[in-house]
């Protein structure tokens, strides 16, 4: 499978507080790192009980996590947008379940699931945002009700709801099969993947778009209606087209590139050009002709040893493009900055570093942070062992500002991450942890610094 790396109490209750932080502290960070090989054992030990913990989650992240301090009473649309989150979020749980077989996942639904998800909770963004302006106006109206949709299935994206979308790509194969019938062939193959090319790419004016100019090309629904798409939807497009005239297409990524061809046991065809192109560059585009390009090196010999991407590889593709939309997003002001910025300085002075995780931590745009977070969160379903991910994640959390979520995350990565990385994350995750002491401590109304003898 394909990996991608790419936030006036009591002495009693404080001294329970404190204590219980010392003690995760100590559970999630074995000290005695001297002996690297000892240390590794007591990584690998927590990691017994961590891989409980990871199976867990998987189950358990919850999209909600930004949702949950904007509760309103009476907001029965913010409270309908909730439930489509959630549900959402099992739906496309439960699609890519590792119990279920691969040739059985639908890309098409599961891409819509993820549509379907963050534009819930962009909605919810707004409902509140409105309710909040009608609070401070002391409008006396009532806001518009929900709309009488009752499951993300119903719930319209862009216009449709998800079975008119999958219903686009059954009007698409149609059109293929129309553009056949005059040509009176049977099952050639050539001749049926040159009709699915004139469909998409002539009629339907289809078009490849670099992933990160425009969010619209990262889902597919936004793909469908605009005709332009990320190199990874439109092969998804194409994929789930063919598949519907009960046509197998192939996949796998090559450099920065996914190239798609249909199975054959004659793939020389592919490469015969004719009239100038051949019908493996018109369905895979310019970047098989580019010769910076590791996809020009393609040929019917080396087609035959590419690995084949499964269909959670290629959903993993797709999240991880948006990981990296969301995330440029994010900290477009703070040019430069990387998910790993603070693990720079883990070995520079206790007060550089407090200064760096403090006050002076970059603002990012939450909403894109939190959109980034939710297609992390989807991708560790999918590869839950991959510990970069995890602490990506985990330095995600620590931008939002989740200190406790980013400390638990951060300390399972530790346990799966190589010995030099885990003694990289060390001494952040420990400093990380006071933080969460500390802005704890000020949250509950005491003042000065929280120190521990």
């Amino acid at each position: 499978m394909l990996c991608v790396s790419l936030s006036g109490l009591s002495n009693q209750q404080t001294t329970k507080m404190v204590t219980a932080g010392i003690v995760a502290s100590s559970i999630a960070l074995p000290r005695g790192r001297t002996d690297c090989g000892k240390g590794k054992r007591n990584y690998m030990s927590a990691a017994t009980t961590r891989n409980a913990a990871v199976k867990k989650m998987r189950l358990n992240i919850s999209p909600m996590a930004s949702c949950a301090k904007l509760e309103s009473p009476n907001s029965s649309r913010a409270d309908f947008y909730k439930k489509v989150l959630e549900s959402a979020r099992d739906k496309f749980t439960r699609e890519i379940s590792f119990q279920s077989k691969d040739k059985d996942i639908s890309l098409a639904k599961v891409l819509l699931y993820i549509a379907a998800e963050d534009e819930a909770y962009l909605a919810f963004n707004r409902e509140m945002d409105a309710r909040s302006i009608h609070n401070e106006r002391k409008d006396t109206s009532s806001l518009p009700d929900a709309q009488g949709w009752d499951s993300v299935e119903s719930m319209p994206i862009a216009g449709r709801n998800i079975s008119g979308w999958l219903a686009e790509l059954d009007t698409i194969a149609k059109e293929v099969k129309a553009e056949l019938v005059p040509r009176e062939i049977g099952c050639d193959l050539v001749e049926v993947l040159n009709a699915v090319n004139k469909v998409i790419f002539e009629y339907r004016g289809f078009k490849r778009l670099p992933v990160l100019v425009d969010s619209k090309c990262s889902y597919l629904h936004s793909a469908l209606s605009s005709g332009g798409a990320s190199a990874i939807l439109l092969s998804v497009i194409y994929i789930e087209v063919c598949r519907r005239l009960n046509l197998t297409i192939m996949g796998s990524r090559v450099g920065e590139d996914f190239l798609i061809w249909p199975q054959t046991g004659n793939p020389e065809e592919l490469f015969k050009v004719i009239s100038g192109h051949s019908l493996f560059g018109v369905v895979n585009g310019k970047c098989v002709d580019d010769p910076r390009s590791r996809a020009s090196d393609v040929n019917s010999n080396s087609l035959l040893g590419l690995d084949v991407a499964t269909n959670r590889d290629i959903i993993g593709i797709a999240l991880a493009n948006l990981i990296r939309l969301y995330w440029k997003r994010a900290s477009r002001t703070n040019y430069g900055l990387m998910l790993t910025s603070p693990l720079r300085c883990v070995h520079n002075s206790d007060e550089k570093l407090n200064k760096k995780s403090g006050s002076n931590m970059p603002l990012l745009r939450p909403q894109e942070l939190r959109l980034a977070v939710m297609a992390t969160e989807r991708l560790l379903i999918l590869q839950p062992h991959n510990w970069a991910l995890r602490r990506d994640y985990g330095m995600m959390l620590y931008y939002n500002r989740e200190y406790e979520a980013a400390v638990q995350e951060l300390s399972i990565c530790m346990a799966f991450a190589p010995e030099e990385e885990a003694e990289v994350l060390e001494p952040f995750v420990e400093k990380l942890h006071l933080m969460r002491l500390e802005t704890s401590w000020k949250s509950l109304g005491q003042k000065g610094r929280l120190t521990v003898p």
